[in-house]
């Protein structure tokens, strides 16, 4: 696997594959033909799809300002290698290619060539399976999050640290705004609202609104193409901080704390990563919503004093019930229903750590076992539910308005 470093990446919604890593693909592209006149850029796949819903030609074009950038959907062609893919072309004055290279967003931000994809790129961690992590461990007597810092050395925990006050920001700004959010839907923000209810809630309903309104705040500043931290990815990035924040104010844990919890979600986010997917357009959101359940789970069950079995198991619970969620973001926007599906995780994953600490930690299905059913369910998933907007609720909520206007 590789460092956590890439993993948790800081950057603008409101999508880690279509807005973060075709602008990352952009920009070493504009870099490597700088003397290029103009550039052309093909979108495959999920990208054609829904990129306009997530801003992927704007970043596109952002990255190679000054210089025009030509943008052209491909909706028919499925590239083979992944589903996410685009071409960029260099063109001189004359509108010849310089050169061309093909480009494949893999999901979390991360890119791949023809080259490198499939590839496990700068491992820092010796273990290919969260079973064999486990066994290790076990063995040294050590805590994940100890692992962690063994394998990626003690000057994580500074990288760490400005991932937490990133998060953290993200949530102060998503609670202080109100207004709609940019896009067809015109959907209001509702984190504010929700945190002002939790203040007037009774008890038993104050944490639970106070955990919604933190993912809301999250996820609705993603959707305005805010800065957050992919966990594992940008349409999933509210999941893990909200739990994070609501058991730190519960139990009143120093900063540090939460750290470790960072660092230990982070194996299971990172397993999913180099053993499955984290990318909707190829396995759907069990491998975005349902790995981001997985990792804030784990991330409470060892805030709430879960040793390693139990944390492996709340993480284990919180992807295999999420196993066959689809991917049909409405009108190919990162908001429905997306932000809603925060929420909601966050909660399942209390429910999961809370569950896993009740046990005994011995478990029949394995976290490695469901990672690879969630690959395999991915890839049996028709297109049309894996980040397309053809299939699913995208496509009833739009056949629902056209009936609406009568066309």
């Amino acid at each position: 696997m590789e460092s956590l470093k890439e993993l948790y990446k800081i950057g603008m919604g409101p999508s880690s594959s279509h807005t973060m890593g075709p602008r990352k693909a952009a920009d070493a592209f504009n870099r490597q033909y700088p003397a290029a006149a103009s550039f052309k850029a093909v979108l495959y796949g999920s990208l054609a799809a829904t990129g306009k819903g997530h801003l992927t030609d704007f970043t596109i074009k952002e990255a190679f300002y000054p210089k025009p950038v030509e943008i052209e959907w491909d909706y028919t062609t499925l590239m083979p290698k992944h589903p996410n893919a685009l071409r960029l072309q260099a063109l001189d004055k004359a509108g010849h290619v310089m050169g061309e290279k093909v480009v494949y967003s893999v999901g979390g931000g991360a890119i791949r060539d023809d080259e490198t994809i499939g590839q496990k790129l700068n491992n820092v961690y010796p273990h290919t399976s969260m079973g064999a992590i486990l066994e290790y461990t076990s063995a040294k007597r050590m805590l994940l999050w100890e692992y962690v810092e063994e394998c990626e050395g003690a000057d994580i925990w500074d990288y760490l640290n400005t991932v937490w006050q990133t998060m953290q920001g993200t949530m102060k700004r998503g609670l202080e705004k109100r207004g709609v959010l940019p896009g067809s839907l015109n959907l209001e923000r509702k984190a504010r609202r929700y945190l002002y209810k939790a203040e007037n809630s009774p008890q038993y309903l104050r944490r639970m609104n106070n955990l919604f309104s933190y993912a809301l705040a999250c996820a609705e500043e993603n959707a305005a193409g805010g800065v957050v931290v992919t966990a594992p990815t940008c349409g999933s990035c509210g999941v893990l901080p909200a739990v994070c924040r609501l058991v730190q104010e519960i139990c009143e844990f120093e900063d540090n704390t939460i750290l470790r919890a960072l660092a230990t979600a982070s194996l299971f986010g990172n397993m999913a990563k180099t053993n499955a997917s984290i990318s909707g357009a190829e396995v759907g959101c069990q491998g975005e919503v349902g790995v981001a359940c997985a990792m804030a789970a784990a991330a409470t069950c060892q805030l709430e004093g879960g040793d390693n079995r139990r944390i492996a198991y709340a993480a284990e619970m919180g992807l295999e019930h999420h196993l066959g969620l689809t991917c049909d973001p409405v009108d190919g926007l990162v908001q429905i229903p997306c932000i809603e599906r925060n929420a909601l995780a966050a909660s399942r994953a209390l429910d999961c750590a809370t569950y896993a600490l009740m046990s005994d930690g011995d478990n029949r299905v394995s976290y490695d076992d469901v990672l690879a059913t969630m690959m395999q369910t991915g890839l049996d998933m028709s297109n049309d539910y894996r980040e397309t907007s053809r299939g699913g609720l995208a496509r009833f909520f739009k056949e629902k308005v056209l009936r609406i206007k009568g066309e």
